[in-house]
């Protein structure tokens, strides 16, 4: 099974893992948040490498993070190892259910589904769309 790290600002990615968790019905294993925070910046790294080590079961790990080419994915890209440790930015609730869902694939497989479903979670809905009574 694919591990998988949420390398995020603040607590958002401990707040997706408890949105996933809420989702799929209880928290799902090999899955962990490294918050990135003024004062975490000196330990990112070590803590990084050590929660990779605990998450790799031998079949890779899955880094994601929120906003690319900011510090937590600065942090994130140099903790990435081509075949090993894959990395994806801009992490989603949508995108976190594919990979969460989908890891007992290869982690090359896993990469393509997590960023499909990024991107297909994401649509614009008007108000002509929903129905007042019932949603979208």
């Amino acid at each position: 099974m694919i591990g998988i790290l949420i390398v995020a600002h603040g607590t958002l990615g401990e707040s997706l893992i408890q949105c996933v968790s809420h989702v799929m019905g209880d928290r799902p294993p090999l899955l962990a948040a490294l918050d990135v925070t003024a004062a975490t910046q000196s330990t990112v790294q070590q803590r990084g490498s050590e929660l990779i080590q605990q998450l790799d079961q031998g079949q890779g790990v899955l880094l994601l993070s929120d906003v690319y080419g900011a510090t937590p994915c600065n942090n994130m890209c140099r903790l990435l190892s081509s075949g090993q440790v894959e990395g994806i930015a801009g992490v989603n609730l949508p995108m976190l259910i594919r990979a969460v869902s989908y890891r007992h694939l290869s982690l090359a497989e896993v990469v393509d589904k997590a960023v499909a479903g990024g991107k297909d979670g994401v649509l614009y809905i008007s108000a002509e769309f929903c129905d007042a009574t019932t949603g979208c």
